[in-house]
């Protein structure tokens, strides 16, 4: 149902690299597809094959104002032939944001609800709420997690992580769908490393057993990289963002993969990894959400 083109690796050389004898490999999965990039087009992929198997002409979702996981949907459910509602968190501000202008663009209908309001998206009388405005629709969660989200994280690691030669698997973690899919994906091979892009998101380790296919114990979680918290950034991850595209030709945005880079190049700085190591990196795609497109 969607296009997907497969992706580069792409190899950074730098003499901290070289210092601490590191090879450093970047999976640029943020090329897979113009819009829908990334992890969100695995999470999408078989949420919409199961819409268009139960009838459904219309699917639904959550996110906030930035949200690539909103951006990606309008357009995945354009490409697929589906109308597509977008619930959005906060109070309505004109003109659109890109991220927002672009899902209109697309044709989703946006509504906003209040922080408060939004807070009750799980719960059967909010959603009840909205059959009764929207009627017949398609549910996919905030985030895109659920079991038919890991199903496509799951067999994208089965078809191309596991096809390269690494010890450390680094990846951006937002709801942990992706996390969950590439670990039961490499059951139990190399050692996979979450950075969550949120403040305190050591409880994302409970949001993430519940999907792996066994007791897995080859993966952790840095939670310390997070820069404020979720969308949140600092002078000094800019300039780092700034540096890395300069430097490498490597792209990031400051919600996710600014982020991981940075613990990526501080884990390194620390020492943590024996001399000879090779750590792939996800790009995880969201460049939409980048502060220079917003």
């Amino acid at each position: 149902m969607l296009t997907y083109t497969p992706t580069p690796i792409q190899e950074i050389f730098d003499p901290l690299l070289d210092q601490y004898g590191i090879r450093l490999l970047i999976k640029r999965e943020d090329q897979n597809h113009l819009h829908i990039s990334g992890n969100k087009w695995w999470k999408l992929k078989y949420n919409l094959e199961e819409a268009r198997r139960l009838s459904k002409n219309t699917v639904l979702t959550f996110g906030g104002a930035y949200s690539n996981h909103i951006y990606s949907t309008a357009a995945a459910a354009k490409e697929c032939g589906f109308q597509s509602i977008g619930i959005v968190r906060g109070e309505e501000t004109l003109p659109l944001n890109p991220t927002l202008q672009f899902a209109t663009e697309n044709k989703m209908t946006i509504q906003f609800v209040s922080r408060e309001e939004y807070r009750e998206k799980n719960k059967p009388e909010f959603i009840n709420k909205l059959h009764d405005q929207f009627k017949n629709f398609y549910l996919i969660p905030e985030g895109g997690t659920n079991a038919l989200a890991i199903k496509g994280t799951t067999e994208f690691a089965r078809q191309y992580l596991s096809k390269i030669e690494f010890d450390f698997l680094f990846l951006p973690v937002g709801t942990g769908g992706t996390l969950a899919g590439i670990i039961n994906g490499l059951a139990g091979e190399n050692k996979i490393i979450g950075v969550p892009v949120l403040k305190n998101g050591g409880f994302l380790e409970a949001e993430i057993k519940p999907y792996l296919n066994q007791d897995f114990s080859n993966w952790s979680l840095l939670t310390e990289y997070h820069h404020g918290g979720y969308a949140k950034n600092t002078p000094a991850l800019l300039a780092f963002i700034r540096e890395m595209e300069i430097k490498h030709q490597l792209p990031l945005d400051h919600v996710y993969t600014g982020k991981l880079m940075w613990a990526v190049m501080e884990e390194i700085k620390k020492g943590v990894f024996v001399k000879g190591s090779t750590i792939l990196v996800l790009h995880t795609g969201g460049l939409q959400g980048s502060s220079k497109n917003q």
